[in-house]
């Protein structure tokens, strides 16, 4: 295929995961009795500008629906996170009352709303109508479209100008991907400041973190590829911060190209630095990922396996995209995993794509009392063990498939 940035051949395969269907694409029970398309799910390396990448396959109109059902607002983890940021960007850039906040892809507003409390002019751009909606009804201004140049300009002529533009986990969404970053750029007031994150790529290979890896991301980025795609765009990065989030994170800085020119800090020159050692432009650094990853999926199917022999229950823990890469791929089915909880009311009664698994609330665990909880957003294993714990009676153990069979006993 062409890669999405440079346009040259990229055919270095990073891993191939068969078929899946679309990650977010919860199914009603009416769903269950009509068949459902999946999509290759196969990710390749761009090794020209070295940006890693999922295989053209699906249209991105067929993931964001008009009902998406990913909130940000149920993860206390990410609110709080969401909370630091806010505080560390108003005094780092001086923001008051006259800025312009923009955060593209708002979600429901979790972020958007702290600068909307400290008083500053917010505006947030989500394409799916329910986090949309969820928005505006905290009181934030929404553009309901696709961020793109073309788009930005629509925004630009009606007085849409950004101090600071917010694009969190939204870069990798994004087929076009340079194009997204020349739209954001064009919101960026002359000497505005952009600020996105992005799951790591360095930690994905690390942590062999395939359950990261839908139909969703387009991309997994790695500062030398983020550079070169925001060369493109004409923005300049000039600060860059490691992050925990996702398992692994960071949050770039950037400005406009033809803005005043701010310094450069010493952890971009370091990061790049690290990546060169690491030989992120190299062929080897992405080897072996697909015989790592056919190990995590045998362990945790011998797990289950061992389980249902030995006559214990097995429950699910969060109904995230990444657990559904997980259990399509291993071949998990209601035999092994009779449900998953999930504290977002819309996803209860819904079933997972692929496997069929129900999702209900996680009073479930209290009644049942498994003797293991499959956690599967394993990036707040600590909260959700936290959530366990206050379960009444609940005293089985946690478990975690990436990036390595873990089962820890409950400490209650």
């Amino acid at each position: 295929m062409r890669c999405r940035n440079c346009r040259e051949q990229a055919e270095l395969t990073l891993v191939d995961l068969g078929s899946s269907p679309l990650a977010n694409s919860y199914l009603t029970e009416s769903d269950l009795q009509t068949p459902e398309t999946c999509f290759p799910l196969r990710v390749v390396v761009c090794e020209t500008c070295w940006l890693v990448q999922t295989e053209d396959v699906v249209d991105v109109s067929r993931i964001f629906t008009a009902d998406y059902l990913y909130f940000s607002g149920f993860s206390s983890t990410w609110v709080e996170h969401c909370r630091r940021f806010a505080d560390e960007a108003i005094t780092r850039f001086g923001l008051g009352p006259s800025s312009r906040v923009v955060e593209v892809a708002c979600n429901d507003g979790t972020l958007l709303g702290f600068f909307l409390d400290r008083g500053m002019r917010c505006t947030g751009i989500e394409p799916t109508a329910t986090t949309a909606r969820a928005a505006r009804q905290s009181g934030l201004e929404v553009a309901e479209v696709f961020l793109t140049p073309e788009s930005a300009d629509e925004l630009v002529a009606e007085g849409l100008m950004a101090d600071l533009l917010v694009g969190n986990n939204v870069l990798a969404h994004v087929p076009d991907i340079v194009g997204f970053a020349r739209g954001c750029r064009r919101l960026l007031d002359l000497r505005g400041v952009a600020v996105f994150e992005f799951q790591y790529l360095v930690e994905l290979i690390s942590r062999t973190a395939f359950d990261t890896i839908y139909h969703e991301h387009f991309s997994y980025l790695s500062f030398t590829a983020v550079e070169r795609v925001f060369e493109s765009a004409g923005l300049t990065m000039f600060d860059v911060e490691r992050l925990s989030t996702h398992g692994g994170s960071l949050r770039v800085y950037a400005h406009r190209t033809d803005g005043p020119q701010l310094p450069v800090t010493e952890a971009v020159h370091q990061l790049r630095v690290d990546e060169s050692e690491l030989a992120v432009g190299s062929a080897s650094f992405y080897k072996g990922f697909q015989e790592r990853t056919d190990r995590i999926a045998r362990d945790l199917l011998e797990f289950l396996l061992q389980a249902a022999r030995n006559n214990k229950q097995v429950a699910g823990y969060g109904a995230a995209a990444k657990g559904n890469t997980l259990l399509n791929f291993v071949g998990v089915r209601s035999n092994l995993l009779p449900y998953v909880v999930d504290n977002n009311p819309m996803k209860q009664g819904r079933y997972l794509p692929g496997s069929g698994i129900l999702i209900v609330d996680e009073q479930r665990i209290a009644d049942d009392q498994p003797e293991y909880v499959l956690v599967l957003p394993w990036n707040i294993r600590a909260e959700i063990a936290h959530r366990l714990e206050s379960l009444d009676g609940w005293s089985g153990s946690v478990v975690t498939a990436v990036p390595e069979l873990r089962v820890d006993r409950s400490d209650n």
